[in-house]
């Protein structure tokens, strides 16, 4: 007999940054639309140990189960020159027969099958059990629109008139890409990543919806655009529903070495600096954001990683550390000269609990066309004038990091406000986000009772 609640899939591409939105969104469906959810997760032997460490260290509802898909082993597929999007891309190919082998082991089959980006290869496995299939964009409603609006446009046009002459990138409706923005796949369509980014938005119009990591208010313009048949809707052709911001929420009672070092700084005081899960800086630019750090004088906590591997100037750098404990990859006497007004924590940090913090202002961040987004659409940040490839100075590093604690600082706190209330409502009973969750959950089991009448009749 089959199960009288809908049963959403869920599949987590390998990283925190991918898993946490989607457990994020399991558990939404499960406390609030009254799911039963299953979240795979893909592991590489880098994403193992965060997610391990996730699963045990956050509470889960009892209608949710989180599955450790067995390890997959990429390293013979690709090459120091593979990008990370790439890498993700063909993780996810090589978790699909773990996939579809724990998916057919279950004593129901799920009604639908929920991916993030990387994980559009598998609607084959929901086509074939019968399931309906979605796909969650984790990052924003432009970024999906550039993912869809792509594969549309003649290749040899967007490389002669983006890539070669910089041109802006047009979008329907949308924001244009500027080109010191693009997204760095689309620079290159000899490179792998091109080939499956390309593939990504190729596969997603062929969803039963699209969900995105937005809220209406955020991004209406976009959101219009995707929903209207004469500009992005024609390609989108499946709904979008924006479902967030989905992010983890704080631990009641969190308690950390960082934490206790916040609660002793004044309110508003300490900038926050982070590249994500995956991100990492040049030799060159580690140094420069160090002492950026230091000139400008301001408290901070920096999350710090090793220089990537490639890069040349990263050799000049031994691995540990020097005689007070600074890494070599830092600046000679870094620690001691910031013991009192900064803290830098190695690889990973409680980044839900340190952005709750009273005493935190603001955060780094690393993805160009979100940068633009932040600082252009919404104005809660200040945007480096330097881009990739050319190292950021010092100097500008400063001063933004001045601009953002003194000069603009009430400003952008005045609209952080305003997006974190619309944000709530936004989630709330009756909210826009919670509408769209909704409505997909309505289509779950829509299919749940046809399927059971099916049954039944045979």
């Amino acid at each position: 007999m089959q199960t009288t609640k809908p049963h959403a899939a869920l599949l987590a591409s390998p990283g925190m940054g991918h898993f946490i939105p989607v457990l994020e969104l399991g558990k939404r469906l499960v406390s609030e639309h009254g799911f039963n959810a299953t979240v795979f997760v893909v592991t590489t032997d880098t994403s193992l140990s965060q997610s391990q460490l996730l699963k045990k260290s956050h509470p889960i509802p009892k209608l949710l189960d989180i599955v450790l898909l067995p390890l997959v082993d990429i390293s013979t597929l690709i090459n120091p020159t593979t990008g990370i999007l790439a890498q993700l891309a063909i993780a996810m190919r090589q978790a699909l027969p773990s996939l579809r082998q724990a998916i057919s082991a279950m004593k129901f089959c799920p009604t639908a099958l929920i991916v993030d980006i990387f994980g559009t290869e598998a609607f084959a496995i929901a086509e074939e059990l019968n399931m309906l299939k979605y796909v969650f964009i984790t990052s924003t409603a432009w970024f999906l629109a550039l993912t869809i609006h792509l594969p549309t446009l003649d290749a040899k046009v967007v490389e002669e008139e983006h890539v070669r002459n910089h041109e802006a990138l047009m979008i329907p409706g949308c924001s244009p890409v500027r080109f010191e923005d693009t997204f760095e796949p689309v620079l290159d369509r000899n490179n792998q990543m091109y080939i499956e980014y390309i593939r990504m938005g190729f596969e997603m119009p062929t969803a039963d919806g699209i969900l995105v990591n937005t809220w209406q208010d955020l991004e209406p313009k976009t959101l219009g655009a995707l929903g209207d048949k004469r500009q992005l809707g024609w390609v989108a052709q499946a709904p979008v529903y924006p479902v967030g911001p989905l992010v983890r929420p704080v631990k009641p009672g969190s308690s950390s070495d960082v934490l206790g070092w916040l609660d002793m700084q004044p309110q508003q005081s300490v900038v926050y600096v982070s590249f994500g899960s995956g991100g990492t800086l040049s030799a060159k630019q580690t140094t420069e954001l160090a002492w950026g750090l230091e000139l400008s004088e301001q408290r901070f906590i920096w999350v710090v990683r090793p220089p990537v591997e490639d890069d040349a100037a990263a050799a000049i750098f031994k691995t540990g550390h020097r005689s007070d404990n600074t890494p070599d990859f830092l600046p000679d006497g870094f620690l001691t000269r910031n013991q009192k007004k900064g803290l830098v924590v190695p690889m990973w940090a409680p980044q839900t609990e340190i952005l709750s913090h009273p005493s935190v202002v603001d955060s780094c961040h690393t993805v160009r066309m979100n940068a633009t987004m932040l600082t252009e659409d919404i104005g809660v940040a200040v945007r480096l004038k330097s881009t990739p490839p050319v190292a950021v100075g010092r100097e500008e590093i400063e001063t933004t990091i001045r601009q953002v604690m003194e000069d603009k600082g009430d400003a952008i706190r005045a609209r952080a406000k305003t997006l974190k209330s619309s944000a709530e409502k936004a989630l709330s009973k009756g909210g826009s986000s919670n509408n769209s969750l909704s409505y997909v959950a309505n289509d779950c089991e829509i299919r749940l009772r046809y399927i059971k009448t099916k049954a039944e009749g045979a």
